[in-house]
């Protein structure tokens, strides 16, 4: 006889935040914009931001629905959205081959990058898009103006802290006219040592810039930005480039994965015990191979804190021809030129009903009992008191 294998029980991020608080997190530690998000994950899909009962209207089935906070950084709320992305983030690129680039920073920077870290990631974006911009238009190596889609992850697979951007370049770029495309050699794309030296100085050329200006803080153990400055000039800078991608399907589902990814994922928590939380993780030291990690709640609870973006900090940046001023035209051009088809967005200004339709083939109003009604709303159930 065959035994039954007892299912892992469903830890969820917000089951630890809410143990964490009981256990008496002050919420008065925490930035403002990471308070508001601690409490949206908490708060999402309860009765604390109401919601509606649903009738089944054959078999009078009822379920209580509760509303999603829709917060960027609740691992319960991307699905829809990184869908909705992805589908028009196809028809924003020309089909050709792209390449994918990871801009990095040495560890000696991330103290300084925390405490400033809008000043510190918008400084990060405009070095790496300045650095391909300058690096493409050189004719040593391209001689044209190239484009890209650029994104801010924060974290490493434990939630260290590890500020980088990944960018997907489309494999050549338009010339200085605007009316020819100049393609990329087949396997070489642009010079890493070179790109990541141009990188390196138009950062530090940036940070120093604010620094002088009044608008960037110095960790309490640094003394002066030269400090700074000598201590990541004596650091091998690194900018990765990956093997292009042949197709446009490939290249937008990886970086749909990319964009709308949270520090950690439900389904990455194995359990949550005796103030102990362990998760899976990559491990790169091993090929990448699954492993497993074990950290107190409350550390947990503070490497997830500390990958909540700033308020209003845009993450995904257009850049080079790709910017969103001129989009939709150099789309065009790019396809006219490379006698190429447009692609145009299937699921822009469907609900989230309508796209889980279309995506999984189902109907999400089924009656999940007799399989034959649907659920229909039948009254709303208001915001539990704050």
């Amino acid at each position: 006889m065959k035994t039954k294998q007892n299912k892992r029980q469903k830890v969820e991020l917000s089951d630890i935040f809410s143990e964490v608080l009981n256990k008496g997190l002050n919420l008065n530690d925490l930035h403002p914009f990471q308070e508001k998000a601690f409490q949206a994950i908490l708060a999402c899909r309860t009765v604390k931001l109401g919601g509606h009962v649903a009738e089944c209207n054959h078999c009078h089935h009822y379920r209580n629905a509760y509303n999603s906070c829709r917060d960027r950084h609740c691992p319960k709320c991307q699905m829809t959205r990184k869908i909705q992305w992805v589908d028009k983030l196809k028809s924003n690129l020309p089909e050709v081959k792209h390449f994918h680039l990871v801009f990095t920073i040495p560890e000696s920077l991330n103290k300084l990058f925390y405490i400033n870290q809008r000043i510190a990631y918008d400084s990060l974006f405009k070095a790496a898009s300045q650095a391909l911009m300058q690096c493409g238009e050189n004719n040593e190596y391209l001689g044209a103006k190239m484009g890209g889609v650029a994104v801010l992850h924060t974290w490493g697979q434990t939630m260290s802290y590890h500020p980088h951007i990944h960018m997907i370049v489309p494999s050549g770029g338009l010339t200085e006219d605007g009316f020819e495309w100049v393609p990329s050699h087949k396997k070489f794309f642009l010079p890493v040592k070179v790109l990541s030296a141009i990188f390196r100085g138009l950062l530090m050329k940036t940070l120093e810039k604010e620094y002088a200006i009044g608008k960037l803080k110095l960790p309490d153990d640094i003394q002066n930005f030269k400090q700074i400055k000598d201590t990541c000039y004596q650091k091998k800078w690194v900018v990765y480039s990956e093997k292009p991608f042949t197709t446009p399907d490939n290249i937008i589902k990886y970086l749909g994965n990319y964009t709308h990814r949270v520090a950690i994922s439900n389904q990455r928590i194995i359990s949550h015990k005796n103030g102990k939380v362990t998760f899976y993780y990559k491990n790169y030291k091993k090929a990448g191979l699954k492993s497993v990690m074990t950290l107190d709640e409350s550390e947990f609870v503070r490497r997830f804190l500390q990958h909540i973006l700033p308020s209003g900090l845009c993450k995904v940046r257009y850049i080079g021809f790709l910017a969103l001023r001129h989009l939709k035209e150099n789309v065009e051009l790019c396809a006219t030129i490379n006698k190429s088809e447009r692609f145009f967005p299937k699921y822009e200004g469907l609900n989230a009903y309508e796209v889980y339709r279309e995506i999984k083939q189902q109907d999400p109003l089924l009656c999940p009992k007799c399989k034959k009604g649907h659920m229909v709303i039948r009254k709303p159930i208001e915001r539990a008191p704050s």
